[in-house]
């Protein structure tokens, strides 16, 4: 702990936020003064936070105390000292300190997010293997709005105007919202989240940022703050930012796409690619392995009820694990490269997802590609929207069902995981279900 100890009073650093991920990607934790981090170096939580819902809820008593201690005891919670950064917006000097979680051996904890990406990095090391990532997160701006049963509306920009209509790739739209931006680009370059391209996106006051490729743990990492630090920096010039699937009717969602590739962890030369330059055969096994597993691991990617609006008909994103080169139709495309950065896109992934998961799940397909000898389909040439036989569940009841199920998934990622984050998801889809909605009371009320 010296080195985190001369980083902190070189900053000055009076306070620290302890952070940990729940299964939704909320930061959860405590505030604690530099002084007592520095003498406790961790702290306690209780496990439960790891099985809480967006709601604030909990499983039912019989599945919660089958996979928590009855006692409800704390767990203990480690700080990484790789990940350790500043909050920028913070009123007073302060430091954001992300732990991992572990039991009162000093065993990983199953049910820790950051630790299930851990596993599957894990299981690439025994091979040799090093994956890379490089993820693309897209988001929309929206007014500010205090009731959640009006419908999301686009920001006024710097011209004093809502910008209306689909401004792909406009620069023009983008600056709209330089200000916000502005502090966006320097409180991330003062974590040293190493993001790169900011993009306009297809929909109204949509937009993408693109991070560097590099280790999927720390990518993961930044995604998680990144979300924090855009919100901040959005509430901060009256503006709303969002990262659900699907929040406003009639435009496109917004995704979570990861680009992976696999290096050889020794010379650094891509598994990917053969001599001639060739796609080899643990490249294709790769893909091989996402078609055959993400449809099973797609709650991973597609954690709420919102996010299976993303795939409804006649909607951008593709709903199909199709794969084919360059074409943004396929949920997995392979971009055009040379050889060595060779890579899938795994374009399922919404931007609702927990970096952590969304990562390790579609690392972890292709890892058991690789691993069974899975080949993967032809590759599609032309539009692979209409196709119907590589289609993905429909519904988030269906995607559990599926999950719920995978021997696979069980097997490298933990009864404890998968029963506990299934359990998480269906009492949020009984919440869901509970609500009435605009749509009810617009076509329902007195016409039936």
């Amino acid at each position: 702990m010296k080195d985190l100890e001369s980083w902190l009073k070189e900053r000055r650093i009076t306070e620290v936020e302890c952070l940990v991920s729940d299964i939704t990607g909320i930061a959860r934790g405590k505030i604690t003064p530099v002084s007592k981090f520095m003498a406790e170096k961790g702290m306690r939580l209780p496990e439960s936070v790891l099985l809480q819902t967006v709601t604030g809820d909990y499983v039912e008593d019989d599945l919660y105390y089958s996979l928590l201690d009855p006692a409800d005891i704390d767990m203990v919670c480690k700080p990484d000292i790789s990940a350790v950064y500043p909050v920028p917006w913070a009123l007073e000097p302060t430091a954001q300190v992300i732990h991992d979680c572990y039991d009162k051996m000093g065993n990983p904890i199953e049910l820790s997010c950051r630790n299930q990406l851990k596993r599957v990095l894990a299981l690439y090391a025994e091979r040799g293997w090093k994956p890379v990532v490089a993820p693309e997160m897209e988001f929309y701006l929206t007014k500010r709005c205090e009731d959640p049963d009006l419908p999301l509306q686009p920001p006024i920009g710097r011209s004093g105007r809502q910008e209306t209509g689909r401004q792909s790739f406009s620069i023009d739209a983008a600056n709209e919202f330089d200000p916000l931006f502005e502090d966006m680009y320097d409180w991330c370059e003062a974590q040293g989240l190493d993001i790169d391209t900011l993009i306009h996106e297809e929909g109204t006051a949509q937009m993408e940022i693109n991070f560097r490729h590099g280790d999927p743990l720390m990518l993961a990492d930044q995604i998680f703050l990144f979300k924090r630090t855009l919100r901040e920096a959005a509430l901060k010039h009256d503006v709303a930012a969002t990262f659900m699937a699907k929040p406003i009717t009639n435009e496109p969602g917004s995704a979570m796409h990861i680009h992976q590739s696999v290096l050889d962890a020794t010379t650094g030369r891509s598994i990917f690619a053969n001599d001639d330059g060739s796609m080899s055969q643990l490249f294709l096994h790769h893909i091989g392995g996402l078609q055959r597993f993400i449809p099973e691991a797609l709650p991973l990617m597609a954690p709420n009820v919102n996010s299976f609006r993303r795939f409804l008909p006649d909607t951008s994103a593709p709903v199909n694990v199709e794969w084919g080169e360059e074409n943004r139709t396929c949920g997995l495309r392979v971009p055009d490269s040379t050889p060595q950065n060779r890579r899938i896109e795994n374009r399922l992934p919404g931007a609702d997802a927990n970096a952590y998961l969304a990562i390790a799940a579609s690392l972890l397909c292709g890892y058991l590609g690789m691993e069974q000898g899975l080949n993967p389909s032809a590759p599609v040439q032309g539009r692979a929207f209409e196709r119907r036989n590589m289609r993905l569940p429909f519904t988030l009841e269906q995607a559990l069902e599926r999950m719920e199920h995978c021997a696979e998934l069980e097997r490298y990622m933990g009864h404890r995981f998968v029963t506990g984050y299934v359990a998480v998801k269906r009492v949020e889809n009984e919440n869901f279900k509970q609500v009435i909605s605009a749509w009810e009371r617009e076509f329902l009320l007195l016409s039936v």
